[in-house]
């Protein structure tokens, strides 16, 4: 299992700083989230500021973007980085693409399957010098003069993985995708029960199995050894456990733990403007289902527990001022653990 680092940032170099502190600390890879940041810009500053560490989006919005900018903002940072950029795309939710980015919204699923499909395409005409014949149902490409065609990355492409929470949309990341994001909106038992059979659909239908498939995991993980320190880093986790919840999109999750009348609670709150209070309703129980909470052994620990056999990579982050031995015997621990050889194959 990998270690990974990442989080919502505020700037680009606030990113790049944290991505810097990310391949200090020992970890394997670090996404940027496109929160109040472009992921992209976020990405080739720490590319340039880094050497070893995976690089990723985590996530883009892809459908807020088309597969032409998105095929060659990715290809230019793969090459950047000297092979090290990972392609997290995700669809977002309906009001956030049609109200805050103006973008058509129609059966997202099947538009991120063409999407990514639309992408591969791009790639390949570049790579072989093909000509570029993409035709779907929502995107077509089919023009790439010389003058526009950057070539072959001397790197191959980027690993594309999708953010996923509904099985449509697992089933595509299956199809078409090199890993799965899982939404940290996502519990043990919803990984083991919807994600994990969806997943293994969608891989059928690609004719693949899990091997060198790549699932990264939940991360709601709280691990500090103070009692304030777990105070406080609690109190971040209810709010976003909060926010997700008040998704329509999220029900589901909820719905599969008996906690329907919760979301219809939470969005209510959301549609008021109480913001602020809606972490109030997110009771113990709710927190410990969604979260892993506690020292950074007991948090490691439930870590292999819950997901040692289902996820390939992890974001953890140890505090500013962690303990560098202790962190990098805690990490090791978890990259001991082997590839999903206990899981189901497709068929």
């Amino acid at each position: 299992m990998k270690v990974d680092a990442g989080g919502y940032f505020s700037s680009i170099d606030e990113a790049g700083v944290a991505a810097v502190a990310a391949e200090r600390a020992g970890h394997d890879g670090w996404w940027a989230t496109e929160t109040q940041i472009d992921p992209f810009l976020a990405c080739a500053i720490a590319g340039e500021r880094t050497e070893r560490l995976e690089i990723g989006t985590g996530i883009a919005v892809a459908l807020a973007r088309n597969p032409m900018t998105v095929a060659l903002g990715a290809n230019d940072l793969h090459a950047l980085s000297s092979g090290r950029f990972m392609l997290g795309l995700g669809s977002q939710v309906k009001p956030h693409i049609t109200h805050r980015y103006s973008m058509p919204w129609s059966r997202p699923a099947a538009r991120m399957r063409e999407f990514v499909l639309a992408i591969r395409a791009i790639w390949n005409a570049w790579a072989t010098g093909a000509p570029l014949r993409f035709r779907g149902e929502f995107y077509t490409h089919t023009l790439m003069a010389p003058f526009f065609d950057p070539g072959p990355n001397p790197y191959g492409n980027p690993r594309i993985m999708l953010a996923a929470v509904g099985p449509l949309m697992t089933e595509a990341a299956g199809e078409v995708a090199d890993g799965l994001l899982c939404h940290p909106f996502s519990t043990e038992r919803y990984l083991r029960e919807v994600t994990l059979p969806a997943l293994l659909r969608g891989r059928a239908r690609a004719g693949g199995t899990l091997d060198g498939f790549e699932i990264g995991g939940p991360s709601f993980i709280v691990a500090r050894d103070s009692g304030a320190e777990i105070a406080e880093a609690t109190d971040a986790v209810r709010q976003q456990i909060a926010f997700y919840g008040s998704t329509p999109a999220y029900r589901g999750v909820l719905e599969l733990h008996g906690w329907g009348e919760l979301q219809d609670e939470l969005n209510e709150m959301a549609q008021r403007g109480e913001w602020q209070r809606m972490p109030e309703v997110i009771d113990d129980d709710v927190l410990r289902t969604f979260a892993i909470v506690g020292t950074p052994e007991e948090a490691i620990a439930e870590i292999q527990r819950r997901y040692g056999d289902l996820v390939t990579r992890i974001t953890v982050a140890p505090p500013e001022d962690h303990d560098a031995e202790r962190w990098e015997a805690l990490f090791a621990s978890l990259r001991a653990l082997g590839p999903q050889t206990s899981l189901p194959r497709p068929g």
